[in-house]
């Protein structure tokens, strides 16, 4: 649930992996998505769903998701509702100049607040956190940026886990960015395997202020593995409308 959160959790959305670069002071992003996986079994994931960042102070931005979240596993009922809301914080702590060598680097530590009814498949049932750190470098046009933390994940039968990702971007027109990203997270269930997936995407600007943002691939739903509601290698989406100012 985590992931689809944060992908949601969520430079961020519309991919999984992370940066380490806040919104600007004093200004706010805010995206109404959706995102979830789905097979021919069944489908899973949140949406409509609202993200908000804001810039509370120099290289600090304050961040919540909050979803309305969906179930429809094979051979049961499609439940919906109020999914776990999401709090965090990402504070980048070393800043380099253009012309410097070295990337940028910030932590972005999250909590999963279990505000969703987990015994209808709508969220974890339990506090979850993590604590990545992330790392981002800029050529021209193009972005790389990348890391990974540690999820804390508790519960019957789960593990804590671990998360890492690179993600590869290129500034293809003065409006359109598009990307890729591959990541691995290890085991958070006892008796399952990790998985490694990828997502391919991008961003359209309509203006400076109003943002088209989506993706797909495999695997970035780790939850979608865990309840069963679709299989392990079920398509996954993230589509979203972002305002900026």
């Amino acid at each position: 649930m985590a992931l689809l959160g944060a992908g949601a959790a969520r430079a961020g959305p519309p991919f999984i992996t992370d940066d380490p670069e806040p919104v600007d002071l004093h200004h706010w992003e805010i995206y109404a998505f959706s995102a979830g996986a789905f097979d021919s079994h069944g489908a899973t994931g949140q949406g409509p769903a609202l993200e908000v960042n804001y810039g509370a102070a120099p290289n600090l931005q304050l961040h919540l998701i909050a979803p309305f979240a969906y179930d429809a596993p094979p051979g049961g009922p499609t439940t919906m509702g109020l999914g776990d809301t999401e709090l965090g914080f990402k504070y980048r702590f070393i800043t380099p100049d253009k012309d410097d060598w070295f990337p940028q680097v910030g932590i972005f530590p999250l909590l999963e607040v279990p505000t969703g009814d987990a015994h209808r498949g709508l969220g974890a049932g339990q506090v979850q956190a993590f604590f990545p750190i992330w790392l981002q470098k800029d050529f021209g046009k193009w972005t790389t940026y990348g890391g990974g933390g540690y999820w804390i994940n508790p519960g019957p039968g789960n593990r804590d886990y671990w998360f890492t990702g690179w993600l590869l971007q290129r500034q293809v027109t003065d409006k359109l960015a598009l990307g890729g990203e591959v990541f691995h997270t290890s085991s958070s269930q006892v008796g399952r395997d990790g998985v490694t997936g990828f997502n391919l995407g991008g961003q359209y600007d309509f203006t400076e202020h109003y943002h088209l943002l989506f993706s797909a691939g495999e695997g970035g739903q780790a939850f979608a593995v865990d309840t069963g509601a679709v299989g392990r290698h079920a398509t996954t989406y993230y589509l979203a409308f972002q305002w900026t100012y």
